[in-house]
């Protein structure tokens, strides 16, 4: 390799302090884009425009630099973080296509870069990264862990049904089941990626158990504050990280001898990754045979509501204007659904569980018995319309039971 293509590695060491804010910004970018998004109203496509725009000047700012820099490296893993988790959304909520698709999609591109890259660089170890197209081939693969652990993690929600505390535990355990792999000798690159797939659903849950009501199983510290706690967390860090260099590669441990493969351990511990493989998907089957937790809270909450509020008292606590927005998306996702177009009032729907997440540090104060009363109503309609196999008829019925609510 001529000495004119090689550089200073460009990425950080593996430490703690990388997982740390490896989690933190992933819970950053996903909160923030839904905030351009829902809360901004700019739209799912529009959004995920301006953030490919924004990670194209990002990382031509990554790319120019001469050595690691933690600030512009950890922003490019944010808006990466961002843009993966968009080009994901958009499949599953514009185009309707189902998350186990997707899933192995992503799982399946991402097989195809790791092996073009080990196909022409002979190595996959982020140590290495010192040639152009290493670089390039490492931030492809990172954006694609990105929509993987995204659809993956999401997967993994919609078959459960899992609230959030719980949901934190699944991802957690298979990293600790990485890192105990890697202490008995598994392959130290395969180890790092599985783990740095894993920790894209554990940030993302991590926020939703912050975030999320008492009532759903949260803390309910609310989004806005969650994206403030993480954010000021990550600015932190990237200052430690800044001034004590303690993640930067030097160049002379480019050329130190890396742990000796034991090719026998190895083969044992990719038996242990498929042991562990199978035992999470019979976990995963178990529980999407139960009877959900949030299912059940979805079927179990307006019942109370119901016999202390009417409809009325329900909205009257409310803003009109909020209302009628509510009412608008619902109105539209029914019209999609009698049109025939199941994909796009799935799609819709989101939209409606959205801008009702973001308004309820707003709506829920007013009045907490109102809000329990809506919020179970919009929960029948999206348990009615993300149904494995939907019925039309018991959809319908949900949409027009939340219509005659917010009317």
């Amino acid at each position: 390799m001529p000495d004119a293509r090689r550089m200073l590695n460009k990425v950080p060491e593996v430490t703690i302090w990388f997982w740390v804010i490896k989690v933190l910004c992933t819970t950053v970018g996903e909160s923030f884009a839904d905030w351009i998004n829902t809360a901004l109203g700019v739209g799912l496509i529009n959004t995920s425009l301006i953030f490919t725009a924004v990670l194209a000047g990002v990382l031509g700012w990554q790319l120019s630099t001469k050595r690691y820099i933690p600030f512009v490296y950890w922003l490019t893993v944010v808006v990466l973080s961002v843009t993966g988790t968009l080009y994901t959304d958009i499949l599953t909520d514009s185009q309707g296509v189902p998350l186990a698709v997707s899933s192995s999609v992503f799982a399946g591109v991402l097989a195809i870069v790791f092996g073009i890259w080990y196909a022409r660089e002979r190595t996959l170890s982020i140590h290495s990264i010192i040639t152009r197209p290493r670089e390039l081939f490492y931030w492809l693969a990172v954006l694609v862990t990105f929509a993987l652990g995204t659809a993956t993690g999401d997967w993994t929600l919609d078959l459960t049904g899992w609230p959030p505390g719980i949901s934190v535990l699944l991802p957690l355990g298979l990293i600790v089941a990485v890192v105990v792999a890697w202490r008995l000798g598994a392959g130290v690159v395969l180890s790092f990626w599985l783990a740095y797939v894993l920790t894209r659903p554990l940030g993302a849950n991590l926020g939703d158990w912050l975030a999320s009501p008492g009532s759903d199983g949260g803390l309910g510290f609310g989004t806005a504050v969650t994206s403030v706690i993480f954010l000021v967390a990550i600015l932190a860090t990237v200052l430690y990280l800044t001034r004590s260099r303690s993640d930067v590669i030097e160049p002379h441990d480019l050329t130190r001898t890396p742990r000796a493969a034991n090719p026998v351990r190895e083969r044992i511990m990719l038996g242990y990754y498929a042991v562990v493989a199978v035992a999470t998907a019979a976990l995963l089957v178990w529980a999407h045979q139960q009877p959900h937790a949030a299912a059940a809270g979805e079927g179990d909450t307006p019942a109370p509501a119901s016999a202390a509020l009417t409809p009325d008292q329900a909205t009257s606590s409310f803003p009109p204007a909020e209302i009628a927005k509510f009412h608008t998306i619902t109105a539209d996702t029914l019209a999609k659904l009698n049109s025939g177009n199941q994909a796009a009032a799935t799609a819709r729907v989101t939209d409606l569980e959205k801008a009702w997440d973001d308004d309820q540090p707003t709506l829920e104060p007013k009045s907490e018995q109102a809000w329990t009363f809506l919020d179970g109503e919009i929960d029948h309609v999206l348990k009615a319309l993300r149904a494995p196999n939907p019925g039309k008829a018991t959809e319908v019925e949900a949409l027009n039971t939340l219509l005659t609510s917010l009317s």
